[in-house]
């Protein structure tokens, strides 16, 4: 783990997540490239058995609240998530390179995330609706629409019509129930 960096895992905390892409590229800049992280996501949401409770997929960065996932940690999902999204879209990108990528040599890494991730751990229920207010208004503070349900990569439409996207929300059915011994 790099120097400085803490991360507080194992308390059941849901952990508001945040990423950007490498040098504010914007990796997420079209349909099809949210469409593909969402599916990502669902899939690493399954494997984890976590609790996604809000998102939303921007051009260059997302947010993430979710519970502690019950296989590995925060940590972990966040390196796969990060992983199979660049795999996927690295390839199709160096197919489609512009003239200024053309001159580079195809030896270079292409770096789609930074590094690390911003992970906020969540608590209280304050903490928790302010997270959401957050992510939710994040597409109207960029200027991408005027009001939050335009916005479809986020949870915010799941919130308010009820309408389940591509990521599950609030599915708690992920989860397997932990039994202890009985006493003796």
């Amino acid at each position: 783990m790099p120097t400085g960096l803490k991360r507080y895992y194992g308390a059941g905390h849901a952990h508001f997540i945040t990423c950007g892409c490498y040098h504010r590229i914007a990796w997420l800049d079209t349909a099809a490239h949210r469409d593909l992280f969402l599916t990502i996501l669902e899939k690493v949401r399954q494997r984890f058995r976590f609790v996604v409770l809000g998102y939303v997929v921007m051009p260059d960065h997302f947010h993430l609240l979710i519970s502690e996932p019950q296989v590995g940690d925060p940590s972990k999902v966040m390196q796969l998530l990060k992983q199979l999204y660049a795999q996927r879209v690295v390839p199709r990108t160096r197919r489609k390179q512009s003239d200024a990528q053309s001159s580079l040599p195809a030896s270079n890494t292409v770096h789609v995330w930074e590094g690390r991730f911003y992970d906020f751990n969540v608590w209280t229920e304050h903490k928790r609706v302010e997270k959401l207010r957050y992510m939710h208004r994040n597409p109207v503070k960029r200027g991408l629409v005027s009001e939050p349900q335009q916005w479809a990569w986020s949870s915010f439409r799941d919130y308010l019509f009820g309408q389940t996207g591509t990521v599950r929300v609030n599915d708690t059915d992920i989860m397997t129930m932990r039994l202890s011994p009985p006493a003796a």
